[in-house]
């Protein structure tokens, strides 16, 4: 053990090229990712059939392909039609198409889910289509969509290790030279599993506080938060003390009607 805790420590500036590659390649394609899903979930809440319908061809065709595919084709294929791009520029691409396709549904889900009422209020205010998503639609939208976009974005960054296959140094990559440096495959992937987990991490606390903000703005509190959970536990104590009560005032006895109740004057035998 202690000569893996000084292989690694001799490994962490590699080690943080990796860290660094993963991270480079999950903010951008987050990125990337949202602004293709609001572009093509809005898209396909549309009442123009020519906006509505290229738009779930393009999230049906990216949801129904593989993510290696989609990553091999943009590093090998593009080359061939004159587009050459760097590995972290394919990576890059094909995080935010896949998830991208993906969150689309999500943010099309959303918008469709505000209640009914909202829409006729904005119409019956004279709103234009756009101010009326804008200023009233979305807001409402974007705090419902937000646990799933969280979801999502912690499985892209799962995702970024595919893509070792087209020679980038990423994390899991790095984990792997770790690995044939230390011959000790549970200490290494041990090391990435962790490394991996706070990156997740922090970025669904990061998506929670977007939820909060969101929540906020809209004077609503965030389903199942803190309070309501403080709450809940505040009215069981309660309650609990008010049977505890009750059973006290009412005696163990109390109740019992004994074998004789109800012989009124019973005096013995005649």
């Amino acid at each position: 053990m202690t000569d893996n805790l000084t292989t690694l420590l001799n490994f962490l500036p590699q080690l943080w090229e990796g860290v660094q590659a993963t991270l480079i390649l999950t903010v951008a394609g987050s990125i990337g990712a949202v602004i293709i899903a609001l572009l093509l979930g809005l898209a396909m809440t549309s009442a123009h059939a020519w906006m509505r319908i290229p738009a779930r061809i393009v999230v049906e065709f990216f949801r129904g392909t593989s993510l290696l595919v989609q990553l091999f084709w943009l590093f090998y294929v593009f080359p061939l039609l004159g587009v050459d791009l760097n590995s972290m520029a394919c990576g890059i691409g094909a995080l935010a198409l896949n998830y991208g396709a993906y969150s689309a549904e999500v943010v099309r889900s959303s918008i469709t889910t505000v209640d009914k009422g909202q829409w006729e209020g904005s119409i019956a205010l004279s709103l234009s289509p756009t101010r009326r998503m804008i200023r009233v639609i979305f807001p409402q939208g974007w705090a419902l969509m937000i646990p799933s976009l969280a979801t999502l974005l912690i499985q892209l960054l799962k995702g970024t290790a595919v893509v070792s296959f087209i020679t980038l140094q990423d994390l899991t990559e790095k984990i792997g030279q770790l690995r044939q440096s230390t011959n000790d495959t549970y200490f290494s992937f041990t090391i990435g599993l962790i490394i991996y987990f706070v990156i997740a991490w922090l970025l669904q606390e990061f998506m929670n506080f977007l939820e909060r903000r969101a929540t906020a703005r809209l004077g609503r509190r965030r389903p199942n938060s803190r309070a309501d959970r403080r709450a809940a536990r505040r009215d069981a104590r309660a309650d609990q003390e008010r049977r505890t009560d009750s059973t006290s005032i009412a005696g163990p006895n109390d109740g019992n009607v004994g074998p004789n109740a109800g012989n009124v004057g019973y005096g013995g035998p005649l």
